[in-house]
């Protein structure tokens, strides 16, 4: 294992952490998972799961173990039904955040995260409803070590860091939300404005952790990925780390077997994680395939579609936890007009308005 350092703190964290979005099953199937990672290096667990389950497991493994591992605690999850959900609700919030130290039997957290940070009314609410100086005090009482949020809006982050108070963004990364053609004609998932808040983060201090580092296994599969092309997890796994400010990747794992399959990574040569292929990749290879790069805006109807397209991408490759990010929307796909305009601009050649009727039908049969 290696380890980094973020930049405000001394710990060593492990360049690989582990995320908890994925994990399901019952604590007995969780607990080996969590001692393999400890026993591989790994000391960097984030505590947002899809289930409340695994929280027992955690509580298990790391008992005796406290000082040896960092744990990131997310404000606003929360675990009421056994499920995963978000609130905004301060006195809720607080009683998940005590009911996580007292199953943990520790006092403290080292990183504190505002869940989901996606819009400006997301910045606003948590800058009014109490959230902001509560975890104000949790920080200058030591309760949390390490303030940061999470976010998959470089806009939106923009505002947190300019509070001059986090320490940390997590924050999605990899070749399908960055990518853009080397000759400029194309900014594709917003590059220029993801590229410049990675800078903005290393120059201010600010550490970045990875989440969705595989696009929620999208890039794994040529059926699924918007290159028409599998990538490794090795390859994803390095462009990852040479984003500036990263120092952490935290892939969610369902079991050992993808625990293994992360950790390959160590032994894997320079050319299994030479991701140069990349520079291949044209939008002819594309064509067809929303890559959320916003060409088709401003939408008539105000739908957000790059946003809704990789919500709905997201869950079909299995993150559960992408459906409450989707509701959170404040306009559905099923609000589409069908007038064209999407498609007429769209460099890729997408069925927009089939898509917004699929996405529409999809998350209806959810409810």
């Amino acid at each position: 294992m290696e380890y980094r350092k973020l930049p405000r703190g001394n710990e060593e964290i492990s360049v690989i952490g582990l995320g908890g979005g994925s994990l399901a099953g019952t604590a007995a199937e969780i607990v080996p998972l969590l001692e393999k990672a400890l026993e591989n290096g790994i000391n960097y667990f984030d505590l947002a799961p899809s289930v409340k389950e695994p929280f027992k497991a955690f509580a298990q493994v790391f008992a005796g173990c406290r000082k040896q591992i960092v744990t990131q605690m997310h404000f606003g999850a929360v675990y009421h039904s056994g499920e995963y959900g978000w609130t905004r609700n301060l006195d809720e919030i607080k009683k998940q955040f005590a009911w996580q130290l007292e199953l943990l039997k520790t006092d403290y957290t080292d990183i504190g995260l505002i869940h989901c940070i996606d819009s400006d009314e997301d910045f606003d609410e948590v800058m009014n409803n109490g959230l902001w100086d509560y975890l104000k005090e949790l920080k200058d009482a030591g309760v949390i070590r390490h303030l940061g949020f999470s976010s998959h809006h470089p806009g939106v982050s923009r505002r947190l860091l300019d509070t001059g108070v986090m320490d940390l963004l997590m924050f999605s990364i990899n070749p399908a939300y960055d990518y853009r053609r080397s000759d400029d004609e194309l900014a594709l998932g917003e590059a220029d404005e993801r590229a410049g808040l990675y800078r903005l983060c290393e120059k201010n201090g600010v550490g970045i952790a990875v989440m969705k580092a595989f696009g929620g296994g999208q890039l794994l599969d040529a059926a699924t990925s918007p290159f028409r092309q599998a990538l490794s997890h090795a390859q994803c796994l390095q462009y990852a780390f040479d984003r500036p400010a990263v120092f952490s990747v935290m892939p969610g794992v369902r079991n050992i077997g993808d625990l293994d399959v992360v950790l390959q990574f160590f032994s894997a040569g320079p050319e299994e994680k030479d991701y140069s292929i990349l520079g291949r990749f044209t939008p002819q290879d594309m064509r067809g395939v929303c890559v959320y790069c916003n060409h088709c805006q401003p939408c008539p109807a105000g739908l957000n579609i790059g946003l809704i397209n990789k919500y709905y991408d997201l869950v079909l490759a299995g993150d559960v936890m992408t459906v409450g990010h989707y509701r959170k929307l404040s306009l559905h796909a099923d609000v589409c007009v069908k007038c064209g305009h999407c498609e007429a601009r769209c460099p890729f050649e997408v069925k927009q308005e089939a898509r917004m009727e699929e996405i529409a039908a999809y998350f209806a049969r959810r409810t």
